[in-house]
């Protein structure tokens, strides 16, 4: 199985914030995996539907959305909606990397 590494700062501040600081376990749930699907598979972007992320992590439909709208305002994602009906594409955003 490949392996791939993560920032501690994610695991050590950014996990400690929106777990304890935010109450979105959620959030950071969901920002793995779109990390994963992006920087961690050596992508810019990724696309996937709000029903798609909670399959592959588990939440609720709901809690995505939740999650995503958060992570958006905070600014560690970006979203781009290219249409009603198509999946949004999502960035990953590392503010700490600058």
């Amino acid at each position: 199985m490949p392996r791939f590494g993560l920032d501690t700062y994610v695991v050590d501040v950014l996990m400690r914030d929106l777990v304890s600081h935010d109450r979105m376990p959620s959030a950071f749930l969901v920002y793995l995996w779109l990390w994963r699907q992006t920087k961690g598979a050596r992508r810019s972007s990724f696309g996937a539907s709000l029903q798609t992320i909670a399959t592959e992590t588990g939440l609720s439909k709901s809690s995505v959305q939740n999650a995503v709208r958060l992570l958006s305002a905070r600014r560690l994602i970006g979203v781009n909606r290219r249409g009603f009906t198509e999946a949004p594409v999502y960035q990953v955003f590392e503010p700490w990397m600058k």
